[in-house]
C-alpha cells in the first residue's frame, strides 16, 4: 500500500489542534494499533440509508485490515449493496477511524491463506472469506488531540 504523507486535519476551533507537524503519530503507530485491536466497529448503511454499527473480529496483512463475517449478516448485506465503510477501535481516548470502502475477497487464495493464518494466530480459528478494508482517509490520535493526524489515501 502506498501510505501518503501524514497532515493535521483542518483546524476546529476550540480543539487545540496544532497547524504545525510536530507531535504527529507516526504510520507505524497506525499499524500497531490496528493490528493490536481485538475488536473493530463497522459502520455501514442500510438500503434506506439509516446506519449500522457492529463490532467485529479483523486481521492486518500488508498493512491492510481485513475483516470476518458472513455473508448473510446485517452489515455485510450492507456492504454488498454499498461499498463505503466506516472503521474505528474501541479507545475513544486514542481514536483511530478509518473512512473507505470495502470488497469481499471469496476467490483470492493468496489473501485468504495469509488472512486465515493472521486470524488462526490471533482468534485461534481460521476465516475463510474476508472483507478488505481500502482506506481513503485515516484519522488517529493518542494521549490528546495534539497528536491527531490524517492520512488521505488516493
Amino acid at each position: 500500500m502506498n501510505i501518503p504523507k501524514a497532515e493535521r486535519p483542518f483546524p476546529l476551533e476550540g480543539y487545540e489542534i496544532p497547524e504545525t507537524e510536530e507531535g504527529m503519530l507516526e504510520w507505524g503507530t497506525v499499524v500497531e494499533r490496528l493490528t493490536s485491536a481485538r475488536n473493530y466497529w463497522i459502520c455501514t448503511m442500510h438500503p434506506d440509508g439509516t446506519p449500522h454499527a457492529r463490532p467485529v473480529w479483523g486481521v492486518v496483512v500488508d498493512e491492510l485490515l481485513y475483516v470476518g463475517g458472513g455473508a448473510h449478516t446485517r452489515w455485510a448485506r450492507n456492504l454488498m449493496a454499498h461499498s463505503k465503510v466506516g472503521i474505528h477501535l474501541e479507545d475513544g481516548e486514542n481514536g483511530l477511524i478509518i473512512e473507505g470502502s470495502a470488497t469481499y475477497i471469496t476467490d483470492d487464495t493468496s489473501i485468504i491463506e495469509k488472512t486465515d493464518a493472521a486470524y488462526l494466530e490471533k482468534y485461534n480459528i481460521p476465516h475463510g472469506p474476508v472483507w478488505q478494508i481500502r482506506p481513503k482517509k485515516i484519522i488517529a490520535w493518542q494521549d490528546g488531540l495534539q497528536s491527531m493526524t490524517r492520512w488521505r489515501f488516493k
